[in-house]
This record gives C-alpha cells, sequence and structure tokens, in this order.
C-alpha cells in the first residue's frame, strides 16, 4: 500500500527517504470491511479519506430511501463538507468493498506540513484539481438527460457497473433501477446496430 501511496505522491512532489518515513510513522494505512459506515449524518468528525483500494461511497437519506451522490475509488480523496465546516455532517459515508485507505486529519497535517512544508503544495494542488473536477462533474450532471450521464460513467468510470450495485448506481444517476435495465438494453441494443452497420 505504501508504494501506491509513493507513486500518486510522486506525481505532485519528490519526496526523501526520510520524508516516506515520516508519513509511514503517522500510522495513515486502514483495512476497513465492506459495509462499514465511516461517517453517519448528524456526526461530526475531522478525518479525510483517501482511497488506496476500494470503493467508498457517499450518500442521503431521503424519505427512508438512499440516494448516491458520489463514488471514490483506488487513488480518490474525500474530505467531507462537516470536516471542513465543523458542523454535523449532512451525509453517510460508506464502503462498498473491502477498501484501504489512507486517514488524516487536521493536526496529521499540521504535523507533517511543518516538519515538511512541500507537502503543503501537493494539498494545494491536489485541492484544486479535486474542486475543478467536482465543478465540471456538477455542471455535466445539470445539463444532461439520464442518457448522456450513463454514457458518460459508462465511458469514464465503466469499473462502477462491475462493482456497485444496480439500485445505488440508478440512484446516482437519478434514476429508478427499472429505468437503468431499460436505458442499458437500449444503448446495448443501438450498439449492436453500430456494430452490424460497419
Amino acid at each position: 500500500m505504501k508504494d501506491l501511496l509513493f507513486d500518486f505522491i510522486a506525481k505532485y512532489i519528490t519526496l526523501t527517504e526520510e520524508e516516506k518515513n515520516a508519513i509511514l510513522q503517522l500510522n495513515i494505512f486502514h483495512t476497513v470491511k465492506k459495509g462499514v459506515i465511516l461517517l453517519k449524518e448528524g456526526q461530526y468528525s475531522k478525518e479525510s479519506y483517501f482511497v488506496l483500494r476500494g470503493c467508498i461511497r457517499t450518500y442521503y437519506l431521503k424519505d427512508g430511501e438512499e440516494r448516491t451522490t458520489a463514488f471514490y475509488t483506488e487513488m480518490e480523496a474525500l474530505t467531507p463538507n462537516c470536516v471542513i465546516h465543523q458542523t454535523p455532517s449532512d451525509y453517510y459515508v460508506s464502503c462498498l468493498e473491502d477498501t484501504v485507505l489512507s486517514i488524516s486529519n487536521a493536526d496529521k497535517e499540521t504535523e507533517i506540513n511543518s516538519q515538511f512544508p512541500k507537502f503543503e503544495i501537493m494539498c494545494r494542488k491536489m485541492s484544486e484539481e479535486i474542486l475543478a473536477k467536482q465543478r465540471k462533474d456538477l455542471d455535466e450532471f445539470k445539463i444532461s438527460s439520464p442518457e448522456q450521464r450513463y454514457l458518460n460513467l459508462l465511458q469514464n468510470r465503466p469499473d462502477l457497473f462491475q462493482r456497485v450495485p444496480q439500485q445505488q448506481l440508478a440512484s446516482y444517476l437519478g434514476i429508478t433501477p427499472q429505468s437503468l435495465s431499460r436505458l442499458r438494453a437500449r444503448v446495448l441494443e443501438n450498439s449492436s446496430k453500430m456494430n452490424f452497420l460497419t
């Protein structure tokens, strides 16, 4: 797991062996079982998550139904809003698979940033990237039809179709599981026709 993390960090900054050892001493790697809820609605938290292996999702409970808002897989980070605003969480965060996470908090980040200031540069770059991606995803979602959302997901994150239950995928796309089944069938049929014509 440490190699996965260090390979990811290397995209932003170069680490010395001393810096790598300092990170490992922070005890930031955690294995979490499928089904574990990391954060519940109404809870306070100081923890941010970085997925090394596995999948976590965020969802709201509305009228007794789960409404999925995001999936986070390998090399993706989540800092819940409640951490930033120091308020109770509006949503849940749970593990969809057995997951290996790097879990951090403001105290750990302050400690490592004071020892190694270059980490602050990395965190800033990562935050900018995450913010830009979230903005782009939200804009696309707002202006897309359910079929366009489905096709975008199929193109950009095909692994989710193997890893995530259909009901949660449908919720994420803003449609019912029945609509998702019909959409899948229609897209498959259109794809078969296109293959036949070429």
